[in-house]
């Protein structure tokens, strides 16, 4: 309660928040003020601080789509504030912040056309290329995101950005993230640095984009729960503190490390413009320009349990290593007749490897792959009136990694009250680097299958309605042929001894697999109260269970909102319930930091509860929550895993707090 009380004097007492120095909520488009604080020329020295609003400050992705910093509170900001700062309604947490995600839903629809490295349970909190964001902003802009963990540690993610001119614009940002956990060997860290540039010329001829990232992910490995069932599932008060409870390991961490140098610039050959934010009608030349390093580390000081099976040598500390440039020349035409039309030649240059080779009875395993990918592509934006249509695809000309890609889609508004998106997706690729190549202590976990594994393939349909009034209705079905994943090949007498986990590789299906999914979100509202819901239905047709998910998620909040305290502060308040049906849910492997099919347990069914009290005060979000609440008295079966347990009830708080300048 002190700490409470402290965060409420800060924000009526700090001197920045004394006056009325923020732009106003994203749903006032009006230009007003930013008030006597901000009533300074901006930086620059061309716009007059009574024209500022809070549409000029804008955000830009990697896709060059534009939105408006919302400084509001809505559910959508309810979902969204967590460690991942995105929605994770079809994500499964661990016990504690940072750990790997469950998926309770899948996108086969692969963003890049060639693979990654792998240990894709520990890139949920690393920001790829596509998740950098880029900012044009009227007056320096802070953002400072806060929230409580679990055990000895806080999670904090501060940016600040600023203009030299209505043309330029640079940010900086930090992510840094510490928690102990409630469970033995639990520990969790991270740091995400990001930089970024934009700039544009006076007269428009030239523009670029660019940024550095630099990002560690360091987690200790417990191995999950080794008695859950005399221990955790018994409910016996003596393991409420579940320090108590045995773990299976307790030495044993593993760490992503990564640094990108990114380069996108374009020099325009015939045209004019001078807009900051996007191409204008001309001819460009393009270039785009990345590279990345990337090490993945498993280390354990000793083998005491047998977890993973024989040793070669001990102690372990198994490394993987991919270092990728990338540069792709393009020309870009962009006018109203043709639309955005860019055609581009790309080379990828990749490594990964080890550093040894490796001699086993069943062969030699060797240090690296390496080589070059040649890809032809094309991207295609045009407007037919109301119609708008986005295509971009890709051939690899030379090169084992890629095939081919294409990605299409067709918006059509029907009336004033809907609109209808279409569109198809389709991917020939190798699977990732780790299933290919790996090398490890254990001598189980050693394989190449850089000549056996063939090119996986995805074709997929989508089809999307919004409607005001009916909701939002998304449709797709993907059919995959050579998937690709992780399993253990142990008999039912072997992992009954214990032995599953020592028997794990990469395997790729020989039969076709369907899968169909149909997102449905709804918000229901009644005065000051609202209901909002998102319903995910999901069926597999496989021949066996290797492509495993729920068949139904639920997630549903009730809320209240009302502006108290004469309009000085505005809350929202409710429950929220989330349900998935029980399914094969994928167990995870430590050591590869990767997910792996199994068919002995079903886990699910369970109910997850939570109660909220959000506020804004001025430009302040403040975050209230009771994770879990029902778990004390539900049963003590919500697991994220096999062995991997959902977090217990809990209290966390934290804010969100923009600064203008």
């Amino acid at each position: 309660m002190r700490l409470l009380l402290l965060l409420f004097l800060v924000l009526f007492l700090h001197p920045a928040l004394a006056q009325d120095s923020l732009p106003p909520p994203l749903k006032q488009k009006q230009a007003l003020p930013l008030g006597k604080e901000a009533g300074r020329v901006p930086q620059g020295g061309k716009q007059p601080a009574s024209e500022i609003s809070i549409a000029d400050y804008k955000i830009i992705s990697h896709g060059r789509d534009t939105t408006v910093l919302d400084t509001s509170l809505t559910i959508a900001k309810e979902y969204r504030y967590n460690y991942l700062r995105r929605d994770d309604f079809e994500l499964m947490p661990f016990s504690n912040v940072g750990q790997p995600y469950n998926r309770l839903g899948r996108q086969p629809n692969r963003v890049k056309p060639y693979p990654g490295m792998g240990a894709r349970a520990r890139h949920f909190n690393y920001l790829e290329t596509e998740d950098i964001q880029y900012y044009n902003v009227a007056t320096p802009l802070t953002d400072l995101f806060f929230k409580t963990t679990f055990e000895q540690g806080q999670l904090l993610d501060a940016m600040l950005t600023s203009n030299f001119s209505k043309r330029s614009n640079v940010s900086i940002a930090y992510k840094g993230f510490r928690s102990r956990g409630k469970y033995r060997q639990d520990e969790v860290t991270s740091g995400n640095f990001r930089a970024t540039a934009n700039y544009v010329t006076a007269n428009g001829v030239y523009r670029f984009r660019a940024h550095i990232a630099a990002q560690d992910i360091k987690g200790q490995e417990n191995g999950g729960l080794l008695d859950k069932e005399e221990q955790f599932e018994s409910g016996n008060p003596d393991f409420d503190d579940r320090s108590r409870i045995d773990v299976v390991f307790n030495n044993v961490q593993n760490e992503l490390n990564g640094k990108r140098y990114y380069l996108d610039h374009q020099f325009r050959l015939l045209g004019n413009g001078t807009d900051s934010t996007a191409a204008t009608a001309g001819m460009y030349l393009t270039h785009r320009f990345e590279y990345e390093s990337k090490w993945f580390q498993f280390s354990q000081n000793s083998n005491t349990t047998g977890y993973f099976g024989d040793l070669i040598l001990t102690p372990v500390k198994d490394q993987a290593y991919s270092k990728t440039t990338y540069n792709q020349l393009g020309l870009l035409w962009d006018n109203k007749v043709l639309g955005r039309l860019e055609a581009s030649l790309g080379v990828l240059d990749y490594n990964y490897y080890f550093t040894s080779i490796l001699q086993t009875e069943a062969g030699v395993i060797p240090d690296r792959l390496d080589g070059q990918q040649w890809l032809g592509m094309a991207s295609w934006v045009k407007d037919f009136g109301l119609f708008q249509l986005d295509a971009r695809g890709g051939l690899g000309l030379s090169g084992d990694l890629t095939g081919s890609y294409l990605d299409a889609g067709l918006s059509i508004p029907l009336g004033s009250r809907y609109q209808f998106r279409a569109g198809l997706h389709h991917r020939a690729a190798k699977p990732e680097f780790n299933m290919l190549l790996y090398q490890s202590d254990y001598l189980n976990y050693n394989w190449d299958n850089s000549q056996g594994f063939e090119n996986q393939q995805v074709q997929s349909l989508m089809a999307e309605l919004r409607s005001d009034f009916w909701g939002t209705l998304k449709a797709q079905v993907s059919s995959m042929d050579k998937y690709s994943y992780f399993a253990s090949d142990a008999s039912a007498e072997q992992i009954a001894e214990g032995q599953e986990r020592s028997l794990i590789r990469p395997f790729q299906f020989g039969e076709r697999i369907t899968y169909l999914r149909l997102r449905y979100e709804k918000e229901l509202r009644w005065r000051k109260w609202a209901l909002m819901n998102t319903l995910l239905y999901q069926e597999v047709d496989q021949a066996e269970d290797v492509f495993n998910v729920p068949t139904l998620v639920t997630r549903n909040t009730l809320y209240f909102s009302s502006d108290v305290f004469k309009k000085a502060m505005f809350i929202q308040t409710g429950v929220t319930l989330k349900y998935f049906t029980e399914y094969y849910m994928d167990a995870y492997n430590p050591l590869l930091g990767d997910f792996y099919v199994q068919q002995r347990e079903k886990l699910g069914g369970f109910p997850m509860l939570d109660f909220f009290i959000n506020a804004r005060v001025r430009q302040t979000r403040i975050y209230l929550k009771a994770e879990h609440f029902n778990s004390s008295f539900s049963g003590n079966t919500f697991y994220a895993a096999p062995g991997y347990p959902y977090r217990d009830f809990v209290i966390r708080f934290g804010l969100v707090w923009n600064f203008f300048s």
